[in-house]
């Protein structure tokens, strides 16, 4: 038993306590401790606008990023994961909050947490690798119409009481408002837009989110602009700590709000392990699924009982944490306290923050959150992935996200039964190519292996490389103790690809581009070179090479090493 519960424990031990266990000096504390606060300085402005388009207080957001904050990187499988509210909640809490009242969200969101923790424990995190990239592609491309359907009110001063739910409903009441749009809230919208817009190309560093929401506040403190404020619309923001506050709970609807529990769950889980992908890509490290599953869970019911907000791991302030130099859990549990800390000094003056400021900031995540290139790509995909794109794509903006991942997914699901019984070739026994259908040579021998050129590895891919087979790509790097110079891929044996293969072979050049790696892609098929080539992945990935068969694979190889070794 010994022997059985010690692999049980380092699956869920928190990598705050692996790094400890490694060692962590004083350097370490002075690299983190600056990430920490660059985070804090992005995460303060997105915090309050996540709130107030969710539908409540601003300081619901900073209190989410604080304590789920702390939590999620205290308790996590991930060493650079940065926690907080994230845009993809916005459609689901805001329908939540408008139906059943905060209460309700307090208990969706209790619930999403334990049914996070339970999907952790049931080493379930494994299963997240396994959505199809067009079904995640297309929620995430209709949360961003969403978001940006709902900052309208805000960008244009329009007067509108409430903002309707439905898409439809919300479009007609803007344009029955239309006549009321003041002047100031668009030059404030306009001048928060060219700010983040201007400093991302001139001064990607700074951070453009607080630098916008400085200039606006500045810009209406100086010309007395009458605008819409935090402070008009809010009132002031509570200084002190964030206090154990859970509003009355109608838990006699716990199964009417279990859907939406389950999609703020998924959508927890999808983002967290997501994100955790990306921080690994980026550090070269691994992440443990399962505990990072467990820590979201946690941190959501901690956020939950503190009166917050839904709370995952989030991309691009992970990214940030990482290029800021973070590199242990340290980093995100300063950030957490830096983000108090700003709370506390700052919150008198955050009552005079324009919303068409904060409306110019979502705007700017919307378009981030569309990837609309990645979802201009996808539209080359097989027609399956187009179909599942665009229903899922469809159903989020205009039915429900709780629906348009259900339907994506069974999509998918028959798609890719389609698929196979398309793949299966009956031939004639004596048929030499049945076992080569591209050139594609025999399997690799260590004779073979051996007359592989110095700091040349191969690899064959065996079988369709599809949504559900495309996560086996993430770690084939990490076998390596010394990189290759080139790594040869062989793809003679795939008879089908589908976007999310693709797309892993994108993340696989990324990684190789990073460490110096050159990927050659050897002995396509019909089929995955088709599509490959409608999906531009050269084009998207311009250092990846390509070899009509192993042999010319090999040629190439050498073509490459010689430079670098006559020098």
């Amino acid at each position: 038993m010994p022997g059985h519960d010690r692999p049980f424990r380092r699956m869920f031990e928190p990598m705050l306590v692996s790094s400890f266990r490694g060692g962590y000096g004083l350097h370490a504390l002075r690299a983190d401790a600056l990430a920490g606060l660059t985070v804090a300085i992005v995460a303060l402005p997105l915090a309050m606008a996540l709130a107030i388009a969710s539908g409540t207080t601003p300081e619901k957001g900073l209190h989410t990023a604080i304590i789920a904050g702390f939590l999620i990187s205290a308790l996590g499988g991930s060493k650079v994961q940065i926690g907080g509210p994230t845009a993809a909640f916005i459609p689901v809490v805001f329908v939540v909050i408008q139906n059943h009242g905060y209460g309700g969200l307090i208990l969706c969101t209790l619930l999403a947490g334990l049914m996070l923790i339970v999907a952790g424990l049931l080493r379930l995190g494994t299963l997240m690798k396994y959505m199809p990239q067009p079904v995640i592609t297309g929620f995430t491309a209709g949360i961003a119409v969403s978001i940006f359907s709902s900052q309208v009110r805000d960008a244009l001063g329009l007067q509108l009481d409430e903002v309707p739910v439905g898409f439809f409903e919300r479009w007609s009441a803007y344009g029955q408002q239309l006549a009321t749009t003041q002047p100031t809230a668009v030059a404030l919208t306009v001048l928060g837009l060219g700010v983040i817009i201007g400093l991302r190309r001139w001064r990607p560093r700074w951070p453009g989110f607080l630098v916008a929401l400085l200039a606006c506040t500045a810009a209406c403190l100086v010309f007395a602009l009458p605008a819409d404020t935090i402070g008009t619309r809010f009132g002031d923001i509570p200084s002190g700590l964030p206090a154990f506050d859970v509003p009355q709970i109608p838990f006699e609807r716990t199964l009417e709000l279990l859907p939406s529990a389950f999609t703020i769950a998924f959508l927890a889980g999808v983002e967290s392990l997501l994100s955790a992908v990306v921080a690994d890509g980026m550090t070269g490290g691994r992440h443990r699924s399962n505990g990072e599953l467990v820590a979201q869970g946690v941190a959501n019911v901690g956020s939950a009982l503190f009166g917050g907000l839904p709370a995952t791991g989030a991309i691009a302030r992970t990214a940030t944490n990482v290029r800021a130099g973070g590199r242990t859990p340290v980093a995100g549990i300063l950030h957490a306290a830096f983000l108090l800390l700003f709370m506390l000094v700052l919150a008198p003056l955050m009552r005079y923050v324009p919303l068409a400021a904060l409306a110019a900031v979502l705007l700017v995540v919307a378009w981030n959150m569309s990837e609309a290139e990645h979802f201009r790509t996808t539209l080359s995909a097989p027609w399956g992935d187009r179909l599942v794109l665009l229903l899922t794509f469809l159903l989020t903006v205009f039915v429900d996200l709780t629906v348009a991942i259900q339907a994506g997914i069974v999509l998918a699901a028959f798609v890719f039964m389609h698929r196979m019984a398309g793949a299966v070739e009956i031939r004639a026994g004596d048929d030499e190519t049945m076992d080569d259908p591209a050139g594609d040579g025999p399997e690799p021998s260590d004779d073979q292996r051996a007359r592989l050129p110095e700091g040349v590895e191969a690899y064959r891919i065996g079988g369709p490389l599809f949504f559900g087979a495309a996560n086996r790509l993430d770690h084939l790097l990490d076998q390596f103790a010394e990189p290759p110079r080139v790594l040869i891929l062989r793809m003679g044996r795939v008879p089908v690809i589908d976007a999310s293969g693709v797309h892993a072979l994108k993340k696989l050049a990324e990684r190789c581009h990073r460490k110096g790696i050159v990927l050659v892609i050897a002995a396509l098929q019909e089929q995955p070179n088709r599509v490959i080539a409608d999906m531009q992945l050269q084009r998207q990935a311009g250092h990846i090479r390509f070899a009509s068969s192993f042999e010319r694979a090999i040629r190439l190889a050498e073509s490459i090493i010689a430079p670098a070794a006559s020098h």
